[in-house]
């Protein structure tokens, strides 16, 4: 039965049981072999990118440019003679033509939703929908739900932003499947400690440092998300910290709850991958985005389980198709079977990213690399900040680290721990300042874990 025709209510009343002990959303697409993925991906390859050359402006001037036609692709290796793209293209290209850009590939009057990403680091971008483009990413949404183990007796706090935020409609998804949803939005932490324990609220969805923040808030209420509240399952995106074991470790056995870690993108859709129960990897939309792994230096394919750039190509998104979008995230696959029974292509981690990238004296380091640390040492809160300073021409590192309150032992016992330690898995000498419990700022979205003092920064 194809899953995503089915509405709601085929859960609920007598079926409820049955359907609520099925594995699968999907399962012939999710359990197929990986010869019928790549022919199911190959075959929806070949007609988006007569899609994108025949209907948007942007992709017929590029691939004219670089000699490319749809008709060259063959095998998915052909598609490295097609041109990359980055965020600063998607805002030039908007810019050019507002609202939408010439990458567009439908008239306007076919959009029925956009997006935008936050313009943090410049012009907002917009991602536009289709009516159809939107109804095939909410039953991928309920498909992963399913997969983390989202059920429709299930409530589920929905607490991201709302406003023009990809992460938003993803709790359509939750109501596809039967679950309870109340739409909680960013409100304060307080206000969703009400909700959560008003509602009783099973599931909720939110960024890795919150989920911390919100624990910690919890137990400086009097509140024991443990004992008070009924949250067992936590999605969390947005930080890399949902696939680092240690930091998801710490986030369970502060709530008393599975965390499942998400990954998503504005120019895109909300999550593209997420967690199944087995907790081994974020099973990929495979159906929807291919992803290639590149050397961000070369361009040239990195080796499977190797870290590097992911670069995605949209395969059914109508409104504005992406073809070999460069996300500047550093990140691993695997095509491994995974023990759920799903055959989809797993994202292993996100290391970091480009930007996020420290070079130390030669040595390349992300922020996870040390949060991976001291999230694994209890004798450290988990909250950290990275300094990056230069002394003499040289750069220096400092990891600030807060000890817990009651540490039995000396400062400078634990700086040492953690220099060796730092030392050990990433190559790179730093400094290190242990602080008092709390005597870091909490994030209530995105945690900013590096400060980088340099004037400008260069490579060796």
């Amino acid at each position: 039965m194809d899953q995503s025709n089915v509405s709601a209510a085929m859960f609920r009343g007598d079926s409820a049981t049955s359907a609520e002990d099925r594995p699968y959303w999907d399962p012939e697409l999710e359990t197929q072999s990986r010869a019928d993925w790549d022919a199911l991906k190959l075959d929806l390859l070949k007609a988006h990118l007569h899609h994108a050359y025949d209907n948007s402006p942007y992709y017929r001037e590029s691939f004219d440019a670089a000699g490319v036609k749809p008709g060259d692709l063959k095998t998915f290796d052909d598609l490295r003679r097609f041109p990359t793209l980055n965020k600063t293209v998607l805002r030039e290209r908007q810019e050019a033509k507002p609202l939408l850009g010439d990458l567009a590939a439908v008239p306007e009057d076919e959009v029925v939703y956009v997006s935008a990403s936050s313009g943090s680091t410049g012009v907002p971008t917009v991602s536009p929908f289709t009516q159809g483009d939107f109804d095939a990413w909410i039953d991928y949404e309920a498909r992963q739900f399913w997969s983390s183990g989202l059920r429709p007796n299930d409530r589920y706090a929905h607490s991201l932003n709302f406003s023009l935020f990809i992460g938003g409609p993803c709790v359509l998804g939750a109501q596809k499947l039967g679950a309870l949803s109340i739409h909680a939005g960013t409100v304060p932490s307080e206000r969703l400690l009400t909700i959560l324990q008003t509602f009783q609220a099973t599931a909720m969805w939110t960024t890795p440092s919150y989920a911390w923040y919100l624990g910690e808030t919890a137990l400086k209420e009097g509140i024991d998300p443990k004992t008070d509240l009924a949250v067992k399952r936590i999605f969390v995106a947005g930080e890399p910290g949902g696939s680092i074991p240690e930091t998801r470790s710490r986030i369970e056995a502060l709530w008393g709850a599975d965390v499942y870690d998400y990954y998503g993108l504005s120019d895109i859709f909300g999550a593209c991958a997420g967690m199944c129960e087995a907790k081994d990897g974020l099973h990929w939309a495979e159906d929807h985005i291919h992803v290639e792994v590149i050397d961000p230096e070369t361009g040239e394919p990195v080796a499977p389980g190797g870290r590097g750039e992911m670069v995605l190509t949209t395969l059914k998104k109508q409104a504005r198709p992406l073809i070999r979008f460069r996300t500047g995230d550093i990140v691993s696959f695997t095509e491994e079977k995974c023990t759920c029974g799903r055959t989809s292509m797993r994202l292993m981690g996100v290391h970091g990213r480009l930007d996020d990238m420290l070079v130390i004296r030669g040595v390349n380091i992300f922020p996870s690399d040390v949060e991976a640390i001291i999230r694994k040492d209890h004798d450290f809160t988990g909250e950290y900040r990275l300094l990056v300073d230069r002394v003499n021409h040289l750069d220096q590192l400092t990891v600030e680290a807060e000890k817990i309150a009651g540490f039995n032992g000396t400062d400078a016992d634990l700086a040492d721990r953690l220099k060796h330690h730092i030392k050990a898995v990433t190559g790179v000498g730093a400094k290190v300042s242990i602080l008092e419990p709390d005597a870091l700022p909490r994030a209530t979205h995105k945690a900013k874990r590096v400060e980088d003092r340099r004037d400008h920064v260069w490579t060796p």
